[in-house]
């Protein structure tokens, strides 16, 4: 019986994030959401996958996120992500043009952190990162914003009530 109800339903992207961030509906939960206060979320983004083809799926975490919240009836304006990405992770925001002349593939990433932006996250990169990584300021998506490190914008984040999820 558990897997004809499960076998029925499917996952879903949007309203928020149309290409990425598929999540399950989750009909009547006995843990209800909050829909009348913000959810403020910082995601510690320093990981990647060794595949320069594959898509970062911590940061994918952010578009399911916001799709998950919006499809379950919390308003957008109450959905406040910010990323903030070093380390490993650094080669993923970086533009097509500088992604494709170190690996000889589009970064797969672009277009997911594209719409991101274009929601309303803030994405921030680690200067250090920036810096000890060899990927200038000059090589990042569009949108991407430039810190001192990810130490300072994940203190500074959550001093502005972010919540930090590291996954």
């Amino acid at each position: 019986m558990i897997s004809a109800i499960c076998g029925a339903q499917t996952k879903q992207t949007g309203p928020v994030i149309s290409d990425y961030g598929a999540v399950w509906p989750i009909e009547e939960p006995d843990y209800v959401t909050r829909l009348d206060e913000p959810l403020k979320v910082v995601f510690d983004i320093m990981d990647s996958p060794e595949d320069p083809g594959q898509i970062n799926a911590r940061i994918e975490t952010a578009a399911r996120f916001l799709n998950m919240h919006a499809q379950s009836g919390v308003p957008t304006t109450n959905l406040h992500v910010a990323l903030v990405v070093h380390n490993k992770a650094s080669k993923d925001i970086i533009n097509r043009t500088a992604y494709k002349e170190r690996f000889g593939i589009e970064n797969p990433n672009e277009p997911l952190v594209k719409q991101l932006i274009e929601a309303g996250v803030q994405v921030v990169f680690c200067g250090q990162s920036s810096l000890s990584r060899g990927f200038p300021r000059e090589e990042t998506i569009e949108g991407v914003q430039l810190g001192l490190s990810a130490m300072t914008a994940l203190i500074q984040l959550q001093n502005d009530g972010y919540r930090l999820i590291k996954f």
